[in-house]
């Protein structure tokens, strides 16, 4: 079927009410998305309404503009009538083959201290050798179910929770980052059923769902933490990177974390710790 037949029958309301949504949530009026675009104030109206349906090439720019996610492109492609664009596939598939490869690499040089690759949902699919050695340090991560999450990881009495200095500040500011680095910005409802999962924890207060991070750490282009062990802080900052130009939705929802010591005792300690620790006791995370 052309994709002129299909653009006759498909719901072009739908193509509006979505179209309105971004714009809505970019904050930008129709003349801001004209002047950005190109595209005429009056046409823009008219998709909106109903009563055009724009050729793609206008509707990616539309969507460039307004910086909407891959996988939402589609969305708009297909309530416009046309085929999506972005394949997608498995963070493993083959067309992820150098992606893969070069996250790989990423993650190798990065030893001797821990990085992980996660999933827009904070589940971790990739990880260094260090990153399973360090955890193990503190916890059992063998009897930690897989796929392991980062943010269950961090908030969990069982897990890591008991071994994080000031956990209150830190658990604040990871629901903060939740926000910040979702997709576009976007908090789909996947992520709401994990941000609920985190609230049911003990002692976690629902106002830092709301809570605004402080301008200084929200200026921050790192993360700080600290884990004690045997009566030590070691402080850490982790670094997050995500793939430059992605063609995939797959590889636009990847995130590289990978932890650095703050400072030059951490150093000397991670290297102690991780040194006593058993290479028997280092499971996949």
């Amino acid at each position: 079927m052309s994709s002129t037949s299909i653009a006759t029958k498909a719901p072009a309301t739908e193509l509006g009410r979505l179209l309105r949504h971004w714009r809505d949530m970019r904050g930008k009026s129709q003349l801001d998305l004209s002047l950005d675009t190109g595209v005429s104030q009056r046409h823009i109206s008219f998709i909106e309404s109903g009563r055009s349906v724009p050729g793609r090439q206008t509707l990616m720019d539309i969507a460039q503009s307004l910086d909407i996610p891959l996988r939402d492109r589609n969305s708009l492609l297909l309530a416009s009538g046309y085929a999506p664009l972005y394949p997608e596939s498995a963070w493993d598939a083959l067309e992820m083959h150098s992606i893969k490869k070069a996250l790989d690499r990423i993650l190798r040089q990065h030893e001797p201290f821990p990085a992980v690759v996660m999933d827009r949902y904070w589940n971790v699919l990739m990880t260094n050798a260090s990153a399973p050695r360090f955890f193990n340090c503190f916890i059992n991560m063998a009897a930690r179910k897989s796929p392991r999450n980062m943010l269950h990881l961090m908030f969990d009495p069982n897990g890591m929770r008991p071994f994080v200095a000031d956990w209150e500040g830190v658990a604040n500011s990871l629901i903060q980052r939740v926000h910040r680095e979702s997709v576009g910005r976007v908090v789909d409802e996947k992520t709401k059923a994990l941000m609920a999962d985190l609230l049911a924890y003990p002692d976690v207060e629902r106002e830092w769902k709301s809570a605004k991070s402080s301008s200084a750490e929200s200026a921050m282009p790192f993360v700080p933490m600290g884990f004690i062990k045997d009566g030590n802080i070691l402080n850490y900052f982790s670094m997050v990177t995500t793939v430059g130009t992605p063609q995939t939705i797959a590889a636009q929802e990847l995130r590289i974390e990978c932890i650095f010591p703050a400072d030059d005792a951490t150093e000397r300690l991670h290297g102690q710790m991780m040194n006593n620790l058993p290479p028997s006791a280092s499971p996949p995370v």
